[in-house]
């Protein structure tokens, strides 16, 4: 999963097809807890694409984008967001599937 760095970097890939930004970090135990099944979901929804963004280093954007729980995730259809799963709650593997499983249809590649 690709690592954000910027800002202007998420803008710009957030702008391509669909994405689902996962916004985590280190220190949190719930983000630990996802961290093994990632991958799984990155193949079984190859459609999309999966970056990572840390929200330490990214306050600005969490702000921006008003994520104030972690693990939180958004995703974005050329640009516009299509849907979020924030909350602070842990999410499981299948909580996460279903999340990505009601995406609008717009949101498919």
């Amino acid at each position: 999963m690709r690592t954000i760095e910027s800002i202007e970097e998420f803008n710009e890939i957030t702008q391509q097809g669909t994405v689902i930004a996962v916004f985590s970090a280190d220190w949190c135990p719930d983000c630990v807890f996802i961290k093994p099944f990632l991958p799984e979901l990155e193949q079984e929804f190859s459609q999309y694409t999966f970056v990572f963004v840390d929200r330490d280093r990214l306050i600005g954007l969490c702000r921006e984008l008003d994520i104030f729980g972690i693990p939180s995730f958004v995703a974005f259809h050329e640009g516009k967001e299509v849907g979020r799963y924030v909350d602070k709650e842990r999410k499981t593997k299948e909580q996460i599937s279903a999340f990505i499983n009601n995406l609008p249809v717009s949101a498919n590649k």
